[in-house]
């Protein structure tokens, strides 16, 4: 009933709500022998609309609908009252009427303005051959102590959410909560990463409505699939990139992506506690860039840990429905910003990951040893505004690799435009691009199997001819000599 109008960005109620609310002010200037059924006919349709937007869960956009409507309705039903009682109807003067009309309508017209700009995302449905399906693990490394904290016992853990090709659920089956396996998950999380960023919470409310096109434990389809490891950006969480990870397993791949504890914004772990983001910038840019390296090192870790136990979980370690069904022997690296340069160091690092997808990451960290791995960097337009240090490091550290690498700039795009946020921010370019809410992920998306197609299933073709469709396309062939 409160599920929201692909396009219109409101539920039917509040639809409902925001016509009747205009309505009420709009009788007021109709002729007096239309008027009163006007009148009622608006009055119980926003009444029993409000009632029902209320008690389903109100959005702050419909606040200022809720606003303009009891302002307007005292004189909408004034008359017809005082007419009932045998007084006679009073009806301001036109040129009194017009200025409070007019502010009704603004206040009720700030709603779907508001509802536009911070909208309920709703996700593209995968256009691959697969039903998408996911669930939510919590894996504790024995080997590494938890360095976030003091105590000698913590040990590292990660949360990691799978979404893999799964059969086909029936039409009425419950798609997955946006942002964590339950609302009260979602909303913990969506209100520290608008912390995070300095908005306020109740901007973000509509953000854990939001259903996925995934199911969760749906079954698994047949086959064995590519892995693809996933680091979230600063703070990022390992929801981020849902959009592109449904993308990818409904074209046959298994997305693992991370949740960083202690560097996630909110990472809610299976016994109720909640750890929040202790990654802070200094505001000096030495000693951030000092800092960076040290997270970016553990997040790689955090990468080479959760390939293990995937490793482990295909080989029937534990009772698993993935058992079988993973090929790690063709494994992609990924991640947005600083998760693009944890996605770089771990390909350094362990070889059994076979490609990197850098989503505007900058490198941070080392450039020995050189890549041996292909790799794709998609990069933010770029402007006056863009780190000057950014493309002249990103450029070495892909012309120093072994394997030919390609760097896409995808023109109108943002460092958000990379990740889920253009499905539920205002559209400001600067912030998100202006691809819009439907191109953003589309092309994320495109370029990325693109590539890991080719890389990893050896799909015949001229990459190169591919991705220059998708921009402005920079190649770096290995040198001969090594």
């Amino acid at each position: 009933m409160n599920e929201i109008i692909p396009g219109l960005h409101v539920s039917l109620p509040e639809l409902l709500a925001l016509l009747g609310a205009v309505a009420l002010v709009v009788a007021r200037w109709l002729p007096a022998a239309a008027r009163p059924r006007a009148t009622i006919a608006a009055g119980a349709v926003f009444l029993l609309s409000a009632l029902v937007v209320v008690v389903g869960g109100l959005r702050w956009q419909m606040v200022p609908v809720l606003a303009g409507a009891a302002l307007a309705l005292p004189f909408a039903l004034s008359p017809l009252l005082r007419r009932r009682t045998g007084r006679t109807a009073w009806r301001a003067r036109w040129w009194l009427a017009l200025p409070g009309s007019l502010a009704c309508v603004g206040l009720v017209a700030t709603g779907p303005v508001a509802a536009w700009a911070f909208p309920v995302p709703v996700f593209p449905a995968p256009s691959g051959e697969f039903a998408v399906g996911t669930r939510v693990l919590e894996w504790t490394d024995p080997d590494r102590p938890e360095t976030f904290t003091a105590d000698p016992n913590d040990q590292r853990t990660v949360v990691v959410q799978l979404w893999y090709p799964a059969q086909q659920s029936p039409e009425d089956a419950r798609r997955a909560q946006y942002l964590g396996r339950t609302e009260d998950e979602a909303r913990t999380v969506a209100e520290a990463l608008a912390r995070g960023v300095g908005l306020p919470d109740f901007l973000m409310d509509g953000v854990p409505r939001a259903r996925t096109q995934s199911v969760f434990d749906a079954p698994v389809a047949d086959g064995r699939f590519p892995v693809v490891l996933f680091s979230p950006g600063a703070t990022g969480v390992r929801t981020q990139n849902t959009a592109w990870a449904e993308e990818l397993a409904g074209h046959g791949y298994v997305v693992a992506a991370l949740d960083h504890p202690y560097d996630s914004a909110a990472v809610v772990l299976a016994d109720g506690r909640t750890i929040g983001s202790a990654t802070v910038s200094t505001g000096d840019r030495d000693q951030d860039a000092v800092l960076s390296v040290e997270w970016t090192a553990i997040r790689a870790a955090d990468l080479g840990f959760a390939l293990t136990r995937l490793e482990g979980l295909d080989r029937g370690e534990a009772a698993d429905p993935l058992t079988g069904h993973l090929d790690t022997s063709r494994v992609a690296g990924t991640g947005h910003s600083m998760g693009g340069a944890a996605a770089l160091q771990a390909a350094r690092q362990d070889r059994r990951i076979d490609a990197v997808v850098n989503l505007d990451g900058y490198p941070h960290g080392p450039t020995e040893p050189a890549l041996d791995q292909p790799t794709l960097a998609l990069t933010q337009a770029i402007t006056p505004a863009t780190d000057p240090r950014y493309l002249p490091r990103l450029t070495e550290v892909l012309a120093l690799g072994t394997a030919t690498n390609y760097r896409l700039t995808v023109p109108d795009s943002a460092h958000l435009t990379f990740m889920d946020g253009p499905l539920y921010l205002p559209p400001v370019p600067s912030i998100v691009g202006s691809l819009g809410r439907t191109d953003s992920p589309r092309v994320v998306a495109e370029t990325t199997l693109a590539f890991l197609d080719t890389v990893l299933r050896d799909k015949p073709g001229d990459l190169a001819d591919v991705l220059s469709a998708y921009g402005d396309l920079e190649v770096h062939h290995p040198e001969k000599t090594r």
